[in-house]
């Protein structure tokens, strides 16, 4: 069985930097726990992977995203 190979998404849009402020982009690559989603499962390239986790960090720094998601019961 072949595996589908991943596109970056950044690669794709050609994207030089990954702004934190954009906080609907950087939700999009954390589990609904708050857990960056590793590159192996987004399919992003290692340099956009790093510059992914600093976006990341960086907005949670600033509380545009939080640490935690609400839990629902």
């Amino acid at each position: 069985m072949l595996k589908k190979k991943r596109i970056c998404r950044f690669c794709e849009e050609n994207a030089i930097y990954i702004d934190f402020r954009d906080d609907k982009k950087l939700m999009r690559f954390t589990t609904e726990q708050g857990k960056i989603i590793p590159r192996r499962t987004s399919g992003t390239c290692a340099k956009h992977q790093r510059m992914l986790v600093k976006a990341i960090k960086r907005a949670r720094q600033l509380a545009l995203i939080p640490y935690v998601a609400e839990m629902s019961r």
